[in-house]
């Protein structure tokens, strides 16, 4: 037996939010959750820092519901909030935190899941994935920020080109053209 609100449509859960249903709100954020914590994840460069910052977008979210306008996805709205954090995040000095390569880490002797999810993987392909993943990573973080973005939220998140545009902020020809002056 699913739960009442399965059968609501975006905009019906949103209304019941606002009129004071606050226990929707996480039906509401629940097919986004994942794409919120990638996209901060792409930025913020680990787990900790993302997860603040997904949780800080979706506090955020809830705040300032009464101003969503349903001319845009929902989707599309949360990701322009959590983009937004991310920005804010970068330019604060304190979430820079250096981890030493050369000290092992307190956590080795634990058993992870993504450890065991792996156990049959064959090692000189796990080696090769993972070289392709860093250069892949360090080919995307060279980017410039408005390059990376559109990057991210078409291909990664499978954004179309118009909500893209409208979650930058910049034309659909600029998206589509990949120019982009921010001058």
């Amino acid at each position: 037996m699913g739960s009442p609100t399965t059968n609501c449509s975006e905009a019906e859960m949103i209304a019941a939010i606002l009129a004071g249903d606050t226990q929707q709100y996480h039906e509401l954020i629940r097919p986004h959750e994942r794409s919120v914590y990638m996209m901060a994840l792409s930025y913020m460069k680990n787990e900790a820092d993302a997860e603040d910052v997904a949780q800080e977008a979706f506090v955020k979210a809830f705040r300032s519901l009464s101003t969503f306008r349903s001319e845009a996805k929902f989707s599309t709205w949360l990701i322009s909030i959590t983009l937004n954090e991310t920005r804010n995040r970068l330019r604060r000095p304190s979430v820079v935190r250096i981890e030493s390569l050369d000290e092992p880490s307190d956590d080795e002797d634990t058993a992870s899941p993504a450890l065991l999810r792996d156990w049959r993987e064959i090692p000189s392909e796990a080696v090769e994935r993972h070289e392709v993943r860093k250069l892949l990573q360090q080919t995307v973080e060279a980017l410039p920020d408005i390059y990376r973005e559109v990057f991210l939220l078409r291909d990664v998140e499978e954004l179309e080109i118009n909500e893209t545009a409208q979650t930058l902020k910049i034309s659909v020809s600029d998206v589509r053209s990949g120019y982009i002056d921010r001058a």
